[in-house]
């Protein structure tokens, strides 16, 4: 599956906001937590866009773009 750049980035995004939420406590966590929240909804509404206009499912092209993600992270010297 050819997964669009644009959804890496936003998949990245979200991965980057919940990252964020590690040693947060009160209001700093729940601001973080709602930008975290707000990351996942943006992805996850591309991944579906993706999905109806390639035929795709939406677990699919979700499954296919956090493959793509961890894939691209890996270390080919490792």
């Amino acid at each position: 599956m050819d997964i669009p750049h644009d959804l890496i980035v936003l998949e990245r995004a979200a991965e980057e906001q919940r990252a964020r939420l590690a040693g947060l406590e009160g209001e700093e966590f729940d601001a973080q937590h709602r930008a975290w929240r707000e990351a996942v909804q943006a992805a996850q509404a591309a991944f579906a866009d993706h999905a109806t206009v390639s035929g795709q499912t939406t677990e699919g092209v979700e499954r296919a773009v956090k493959r793509a993600v961890r894939q691209s992270e890996e270390d080919p010297a490792e």
